[in-house]
């Protein structure tokens, strides 16, 4: 019994070629729960990754060997292990790149230890969650996916089909950074992978049927220049 109600010890892979940054992060890390393992180098991150199976990914872009966009397109090639970069790269750029190879988020440094770990938590919980579930709920919005409905205290709100599939995918994605190029693809195909303004549009949309105060909006959040998540409530 004392077995089944012990907490599962999550594995963290860190990969970073800086020693004081692993050290930091392990001992962080294992103050909140974490096993640490360790990589200094993207070759040795991609092996650990596939011989330790870890619960999540720390990874710098700035690697000895390999590129971090390389490691990250390498590992999604057989695992989705949820991975958050950690880059002192600050470049717009950099970010799309690094979520279009598959990057579940993305931190800049120097960082909060609070935010990363609250990175993690989402990342992991965004990673354990199985299939689509029937009903999605944040705050006082329920969303029937099944019956292709959406509720805001109770009242029902009318969304247009653009505007239910792009939140449809935010819900699958909660708590992820979708880019720009992400929504456009799924929602629109690939002729429309330049009219960002069309995304703009109908997010100010669903802002204004689904945020109770669609300026200072607290559900669907807009990562500058890069594109938007949805941060689940309680």
């Amino acid at each position: 019994m004392k077995e089944q109600a012990a907490k599962k010890l999550l594995t963290a892979l860190v990969v970073d070629d800086e020693p004081q940054i692993r050290s930091l992060l392990r001992v962080t890390l294992e103050a909140n729960g974490y096993r640490v393992i360790d990589a200094d180098s993207g070759g040795e991150a991609v092996v650990q990754a596939a011989q330790c199976r870890p619960d999540i990914i720390v990874l710098d872009l700035g690697l000895p060997d390999l590129d971090g966009i390389t490691v990250l397109r390498r590992v999604r090639e057989w695992s989705r292990v949820p991975i958050v970069v950690l880059s002192v790269r600050e470049r717009e750029l950099d970010k799309v790149l690094a979520l279009d190879a598959g990057a579940d988020d993305y931190v800049t440094k120097p960082f909060s230890t609070a935010e990363l770990l609250a990175r993690l938590r989402a990342a992991i919980r965004h990673a354990q969650s199985t299939g689509e579930e029937a009903v999605f709920n944040t705050g006082n919005l329920e969303v029937d996916l099944s019956a292709r409905t959406v509720r805001k205290r109770g009242q029902e709100i009318k969304l247009t089909p653009i505007e239910y599939s792009l939140l449809r995918l935010l819900i699958r994605h909660a708590g992820k950074v979708l880019t720009h190029r992400q929504l456009l693809l799924e929602a629109w195909g690939p002729n429309a992978l330049e009219q960002t303004h069309y995304l703009r549009v109908h997010i100010a949309h669903l802002r204004e049927k689904l945020e109770d105060n669609p300026s200072y909006p607290e559900m669907i959040l807009t990562e500058p220049a890069i594109g938007y998540r949805l941060l689940p409530r309680d």
